[in-house]
């Protein structure tokens, strides 16, 4: 067995006190599949006196975590610290930079930096690896970028928020509304003190511009990423998905388009209605599911855990074993020149039926106003049904379920009734899969 890999650790949360606990419960076993031990020499973390269950004793403590990509005694740096920018990103440049493998559980760093970081390794000869930033303990990075990679991937979609589909679950099952449930998932650990990342979507939509950029071959782009949250997902559209047939879950969906002569990329993140005998739809509590679908091996389900310390230190691990093993390759799957630069593509023109819930005042002419809009815009209703009283708060609700037809026609439907006074709150739209 040669000499071991030798790894620096910035950030001793919980994933980094996992990948410790980890690395020490099955230390024979991955050596003997690494071909070499994996070892930590050195750590950094805010807090030295903090107690987090484990040993730090054999470790040298680097109070700057940049120091630790400076280190002589260090062959790969793992970065568990977050952020898109700041001491992250400052450790993640050094240590490629300093010819020193890298691997992230990062996703906002590698949503934002990844081209140049990518572009560092490659120049550089060393790994980047992020297993660990997509879908928790789930092998989907691996499993796109090697398992299909004979495969032109034509589409990819799935539940990539943990927080978002345990809400909306418990939404389900207890007929609560979203803010009681959010706080019930923060006190049990589900949520962040500050959930905004995840609750408006943009925890997935980094997750969905990675897996873009490595199922398609284009560049990462999540400014591109047309983004909405679940905050305004009441227990009203709860019921009335189950009545068609439908749970609402927070699906990310990316698949490249001809438009225009071009190829072009469109990529969301929004809560659907997804029919029950939809894989999506089964998935649910902090779970994640990825759907790849290759022109030649099909459509693949990846699901699984997509969080937590046991299964996101698994996938730190998984990438350190590749890195021992000598496995190094381009981030992405392919060079950075070779990566695409393409438009977002306008998703005017895609077809499917939507859901459209109206929080409107109750008084002659609502309805007729709401339907012209419809008929004028070319949509085609196919349900429309009135929930609540009005001697409850003066509002009711209208939900409205379209026919199959155009984003436009929706699009200019809604643009009709902006600013009316008829509506006492902004519509929710959500389109219906499956």
């Amino acid at each position: 067995m040669t000499a071991p890999l030798r790894i620096a650790l910035a950030g001793l949360g919980t994933v980094g006190a996992g990948v410790i606990r980890l690395l020490e419960a099955n230390g024979e076993l991955i050596a003997a599949r690494a071909g070499r031990p994996l070892q930590v020499v050195a750590v950094c973390a805010r807090d030295r006196s903090k107690d987090r269950g484990i040993d730090l004793s054999p470790y040298a403590w680097e109070d700057d975590m940049t120091a630790l990509a400076a280190r002589d005694d260090v062959d790969a740096v793992v970065e568990l610290v977050g952020g898109s920018d700041g001491p992250a990103l400052a450790l993640a440049r050094n240590a490629l930079n300093g010819g020193k493998q890298l691997v992230t559980a990062n996703k906002a760093m590698i949503a934002h930096h990844g081209m140049e970081l990518a572009g560092i390794a490659e120049a550089k000869g060393v790994a980047l690896k992020y297993e660990a930033a997509v879908a928790g303990g789930i092998p989907v990075i691996k499993g796109i970028g090697e398992g299909a990679a004979a495969n032109r991937i034509e589409r990819i979609f799935g539940i990539l928020n943990g927080t978002c589909n345990y809400i909306l679950s418990e939404m389900e099952g207890s007929g609560a509304d979203f803010a009681d449930v959010l706080k019930d998932a923060q006190e049990l650990g589900y949520a962040e003190a500050d959930p905004t990342f995840d609750v408006e979507g943009v925890d997935a939509a980094h997750k969905l511009a990675i897996l873009a950029a490595l199922s398609f071959g284009t560049a990462v782009d999540f400014g591109a990423v047309d983004i909405s949250g679940i905050t305004m997902i009441r227990a009203a559209d709860i019921a009335q998905a189950d009545a068609l047939g439908h749970v609402i879950r927070l699906v990310g969906i990316a698949e490249p388009q001809e438009q225009e002569g071009e190829r072009r990329l469109f990529q969301r993140v929004a809560p659907v209605l997804v029919a029950k005998d939809h894989p999506l739809a089964a998935v649910d509590g902090p779970t994640n599911a990825v759907v790849a679908e290759g022109n030649f091996v099909g459509r693949l389900l990846f699901q699984g855990a997509g969080a937590g310390d046991g299964p996101t230190a698994s996938a730190v691990v998984a990438d350190l074993i590749d890195i021992a093993r000598g496995t190094v390759s381009a981030p992405f799957s392919l060079p950075v020149s070779a990566l695409q630069k393409v438009a977002p593509a306008d998703p005017g023109s895609r077809i499917s039926r939507a859901y459209m819930r109206f929080t409107v005042a109750d008084r002659p002419g609502v309805l007729a106003e709401i339907t012209a809009a419809m008929r004028d815009a070319g949509v085609s209703i196919e349900s429309m049904i009135q929930h609540g009283h009005p001697e409850e708060d003066g509002d009711v609700l209208v939900a409205i379920v379209s026919h199959r037809g155009p984003e436009s026609a929706v699009t200019a439907a809604l643009a009709t009734l902006e600013g009316s006074d008829s509506l006492s709150e902004p519509p929710l739209v959500m389109r219906v899969i499956g």
